[in-house]
C-alpha cells in the first residue's frame, strides 16, 4: 500500500471509520476534508449490484446537475448547413464540419465534449479508433447525437455530466467543487442518486445500492447512507 502523506492522514483523522453519514453531514464533512490549496472537486462513486457482462445491466446516459460541476466544459460541434449558426449562437467553443474531422485525424484534440448531429455520424465513424478510447464519441444515450444542437451545448455548459456503469458496477460522477455551498452539492447528489434509483434495471437481483461514498480531489473517501 502507498504511504499516504500527512495532510492525508490529518484529513482522513476527521472521517470516523465505518460509519455511513447522511447526505447532509457527508457534504459538510468532505468539504472540511480538503485541505488543498486549489477549489478540489467533489465526487461520488455508486457501488451497484449489477452483472454488467449482460448488456441489460448496464447503464450509461447523462444527467443535467442542478447547480452544475463548477467547471465548463470545451464543447465542439460537428455539423454541417443552419446548424452551424445554431450551435455558435448556442455558445459551442468550436464548430465545423468534414474538416474539422481531418484535424482530429491529424491528432487535434482540444475539446472535452463532441455533439454532432445524426448526419455527420458516417463519416465521424472512422474516427472512432481515437475517439473511443478517449470517450469523446458522441453517443445518442447521451444526447450527443442529436438534431437540437442548440439544447446540447446549453446543457452541456450548464452541468450536463455523462455516467457510466465500469466492469465492476461502479458509477463515478462528479457532483460539484468544495466552494459550493452545502445545499448546492446535496442537490446534486440527490439528483444523482434519484435518477440511479429510476433506472435500475428490472433484472438487478440482490442488494442494488451496495454501497456510495463521496471525497474530494486527493481527500479521504465518505460512506454516505444508501
Amino acid at each position: 500500500m502507498a504511504k499516504r502523506s500527512k495532510r492525508y492522514n490529518e484529513a482522513a483523522a476527521l472521517v470516523e471509520k465505518g460509519k455511513a453519514y447522511s447526505i447532509d453531514e457527508a457534504v459538510a464533512l468532505v468539504k472540511k476534508t480538503s485541505n488543498v490549496k486549489f477549489d478540489a472537486g467533489v465526487d461520488v462513486v455508486f457501488k451497484l449490484g449489477l452483472d454488467t457482462r449482460h448488456a441489460d445491466q448496464q447503464l450509461r446516459g447523462a444527467v443535467v446537475l442542478p447547480h452544475g460541476t463548477g467547471k465548463t466544459k470545451k464543447v465542439l460541434v460537428v455539423t454541417q448547413g443552419a446548424k452551424v449558426e445554431e450551435a455558435k449562437a448556442a455558445g459551442a467553443d468550436v464548430v465545423g464540419g468534414t474538416e474539422i474531422l481531418d484535424e482530429i485525424q491529424k491528432g487535434w484534440l482540444d475539446f472535452e465534449v463532441m455533439i454532432a448531429t445524426p448526419d455527420m455520424m458516417a463519416s465521424l465513424g472512422k474516427l472512432g479508433r481515437i475517439l473511443g478510447p478517449k470517450g469523446l464519441m458522441p453517443n445518442p444515450k447521451t444526447g450527443t447525437v442529436t438534431m437540437d444542437v442548440a439544447k446540447a451545448v446549453q446543457e452541456t455548459k450548464g452541468g450536463k455530466v455523462t455516467y457510466r456503469t465500469d466492469k465492476d458496477g461502479n458509477v463515478h460522477m462528479p457532483i460539484g467543487r468544495v466552494s459550493f455551498d452545502d445545499e448546492k452539492l446535496v442537490e446534486n447528489f440527490k439528483t444523482v442518486y434519484d435518477l440511479l434509483v429510476r433506472i435500475k434495471p428490472a433484472v438487478a437481483k440482490g442488494t442494488y445500492m451496495k454501497n456510495v461514498v463521496i471525497s474530494t480531489t486527493m481527500g479521504p473517501s465518505i460512506k454516505v447512507q444508501a
